[in-house]
């Protein structure tokens, strides 16, 4: 067994041997990430726990609510799905488990920026992005904009603390942001670049019935523009798609087990995130704002070839309708290149992506570290997403693409 696991890890090592940007690495909260600076007054409806419900259950709660995914993952003892179990994983999820069995004790790299550097040097990971933990599951029940400003900032503060935006050059924290109140929203954002922030994280999908790229927004965008900040939509919870789930009676905020297959395919990942992409470039946006970037993370690749075919025939449909944020003067596919980055899955057809986008330049990996749905290192993205794709084009999705689109130099 050990010479199977050693000639296993060479062939690993082998299909990929240079540097590494990580695009989509996650965090796991510390047991004060809720509590620290969470507003007193906001604890009795809004305060967030971890406990057993009326149902047995073991979940998080915010305020009286439970948050259904939760009970899928949590263990009282605090132990987490292993790491980069990719296949496990989705065998689980077949067998209509929602995760993995193994189950392991969280380690310090988890938890801490000084020990996540070590273990970036063990991967040869130059840098790397990461995001919120748990958090991602609880960001769709802060649905009043008081209270959820005051606790995304009270989050934020703690994340600050604990992993700082920019940790010496290798580890880019994205703090949360909300457009529900652009005033807010401002004040939220100036004080992240205030403190060191590269990249802001956003739920995908309009606000307040208007796109995020409408003009009554730009207060907010300018100030991400002069900062050349850059703007992640990674895999969550859409919660504006919970009108439209409710017409074809499909319920948003469940268990993952539970739900069905039309809402995983409509209701996550590439829906949510065409919808908003598009909606940036339809609008103009970056004619207005060309120094700020967008990143699409955890929400796969293999539907951006056919999203951007059908913006350029959309463009052409509607030369002469309006164009809210002015008529486009070049196809929306090459603004796409120019502006978008997409962190693929690694069970994906890179290979075909780029043949069919002929472009190489728009695709990055991410190991989804800590969680159990990536791969077991970094380097295992190599060996599984780009065996078939030329040393120049592996080199550009594991290292270079990330490297740019962050403006970072080697």
């Amino acid at each position: 067994m050990a010479t199977l696991a050693k000639e296993a890890h060479a062939d690993v090592t082998a299909a990929y041997t240079g540097p590494i940007f990580d695009a989509d690495t996650h965090i796991w909260e510390t047991s004060d990430a809720f509590t620290k600076y969470f507003p007193a007054d906001l604890k009795e409806d809004w305060g967030i726990e971890k406990k057993h419900g009326a149902d047995g259950d073991f979940a998080y709660y915010v305020g009286p609510r439970k948050v259904e995914i939760s009970a899928d993952h949590l263990d009282e003892d605090g132990k987490v799905p292993a790491p980069g179990k990719l296949h496990e994983w989705l065998r689980a999820m077949k067998e209509g488990k929602a995760d993995i069995d193994l189950k392991v004790d969280k380690t310090a790299d988890m938890l801490s920026p000084a020990e996540r550097v070590k273990k970036l040097d063990e991967w040869d990971v130059r840098s790397s992005l990461i995001y919120v933990g748990d958090m991602v599951a609880l960001v769709s029940y802060f649905d009043q904009e008081e209270p959820a400003y005051r606790i995304l900032d009270a989050y934020n503060r703690w994340m600050l603390d604990t992993w700082r935006f920019d940790y010496e050059g290798r580890i880019f924290s994205a703090p949360l942001m909300s457009l529900q109140n652009v005033e807010k929203a401002c004040v939220q954002v100036k004080w992240a670049i205030d403190n060191g922030a590269r990249t802001i994280l956003m739920p995908m999908g309009p606000i307040n019935g208007k796109p995020p790229a409408h003009p009554d927004h730009d207060p907010f965008w300018a100030i991400v523009n002069e900062a050349g900040l850059r703007v992640v939509y990674h895999v969550g919870e859409a919660i504006y798609m919970k009108d439209h789930m409710a017409v074809w009676g499909e319920p948003m905020q469940q268990s993952r087990i539970k739900q069905t297959a039309f809402v995983w395919m409509h209701g996550y990942s590439e829906r949510p995130m065409v919808e908003t992409i598009s909606s940036f470039i339809f609008w103009n946006f970056f004619e207005r704002f060309p120094n700020i970037k967008i990143l699409s993370a955890e929400n796969g690749s293999e539907w951006v070839p056919s999203m951007l075919v059908k913006m350029d025939k959309c463009r052409g449909i509607a030369k002469n309708g309006y164009w809210p944020g002015g008529q486009l003067k070049e196809r929306p596919s090459k603004i796409f290149m120019r502006h978008v980055g997409v962190v693929a899955y690694p069970e994906d057809n890179l290979k075909l992506m780029i043949d069919q986008t002929n472009n190489s330049d728009w695709l990055m990996m991410g190991s989804d570290y800590p969680h159990a749905e990536g791969t077991e290192t970094p380097r295992h993205f190599a060996a599984e997403a780009c065996r078939d794709l030329t040393e120049e084009q592996t080199r550009k999705v594991m290292y270079e693409n990330g490297m740019n689109f962050m403006g970072l130099t080697a």
